[in-house]
């Protein structure tokens, strides 16, 4: 009986593939199921996650792209009175 085959038409995949079987010496089929096994893990993951867990996870990765030292305060929009400049 043949062996199951998978079929991708992507070049990007294939050099990514053949770049890392050189580059590990693991053959390309291993390489495939290794890759959908994490990323299935990853998935699993997160949808094991809570509404407000994935809310958390969000706030997190868009605080990395903020500059160390910024705040939420907006005091520069206000005068001594509360009121807007």
């Amino acid at each position: 009986m043949s062996e199951p085959q998978l079929s991708i038409r992507s070049g990007k995949a294939k050099d990514l593939a053949h770049a890392l079987a050189r580059r590990t010496g693991q053959p390309i089929n291993r390489l495939v199921e290794l890759a959908l096994e994490r990323y299935d893990q990853e998935l699993r993951g997160k949808s094991a996650l809570t509404p407000t867990d994935a809310l958390w996870e969000l706030m997190a990765e868009g605080r990395r792209s903020v500059p160390a030292g910024t705040s939420s305060g907006h005091d520069d929009l206000y005068d001594e009175n509360g009121l807007p400049i």
